[in-house]
């Protein structure tokens, strides 16, 4: 048989509960969320246990950007859409990467290109930071007003290791 859970377990579970974040992407079902309900034991005195207080809201990471249109994304792979630009992220620390990718998008946005090139790499085993990191940078709030979507590269353009970025048209003052 079973112990009953004691008032100061149930308390510290709670407490560790609520420390608790599902990973990115991942919710937890509703039912999941909260801890079991303790058995009732008849010898224990009776004491009200409040229910445990749900964690605010975690400001999430900011929504991933759509993916390419894929006849646009076959135009530009096919280069019967232009592509305005290139810029090769090769061996810049993330600071230097993400400043640099800032200002390349604002400056074709700005010349008015519809479509550039980032290359990134792969990494040593495919997984590099760079790569990771560069579609989180393109929906941040300050590019991605100037973004209409982010694909991963045909093999004659780099494959795994660049993307197109369809950027959006500016608008006409």
């Amino acid at each position: 048989m079973k112990r009953p859970i004691r008032a100061e377990e149930l308390r510290l579970w709670t407490m560790v509960a609520q420390t608790v974040h599902p990973l990115p992407g991942r919710a937890l079902p509703r039912d999941a969320a909260d801890p079991p309900a303790p058995p009732i034991d008849p010898q224990a005195p009776a004491a009200r246990i409040p229910p445990p207080e749900r964690p605010a809201p975690r400001k999430g990471r900011t929504p991933p950007l759509d993916p390419i249109e894929p006849g646009r994304k076959h135009r530009i792979a096919k280069e019967r859409e232009e592509i305005g630009a290139r810029i090769d992220l090769h061996g810049l620390t993330q600071d230097r990467a993400r400043a640099a990718l800032e200002g390349f998008i604002r400056r074709n946005w700005d010349e008015g290109h519809r479509a550039v090139l980032v290359i990134t790499g792969k990494g040593l085993r495919g997984d590099g930071i760079l790569r990771r990191a560069t579609p989180e940078w393109l929906a941040a709030p300050a590019l991605r007003e100037m973004v209409a979507g982010v694909s991963e590269a045909h093999r004659h353009h780099g494959g795994g290791g660049a993307l197109y970025v369809a950027l959006k048209r500016r608008p006409r003052p």
